[in-house]
């Protein structure tokens, strides 16, 4: 469920639904948690608060590109603490 905050005045459930519908297009459903709507006379302004996604780190080990190294063989692994850091 998406919090929604409006300051400077009021809106209808109508022009609220549209906000909304409006965030859900421009971000994948979920993604934005809650909505801040600031109402300036003739103008309002939106400010989104998405929220946080996980993310892996990927890195080039041994001339590949991996995230982890928990499904390589022993001889990979081997070979990715054999060789020279350089930092």
């Amino acid at each position: 469920m998406m919090q929604i905050n409006v300051t400077g005045g009021e809106l209808d459930n109508r022009e609220l639904d549209a906000y909304v519908a409006r965030a859900n297009s421009r971000y994948p459903v979920g993604t934005v948690h809650a909505l801040d709507i600031h109402i300036d006379g003739d103008y309002v302004d939106l400010q989104y608060h998405l929220t946080p996604r996980p993310f892996s780190r990927i890195r080039r080990i041994t001339g590949y590109l991996v995230g982890d190294m928990s499904h390589w063989n022993n001889a990979k692994a081997a070979e990715e603490k054999d060789r020279v850091k350089h930092i």
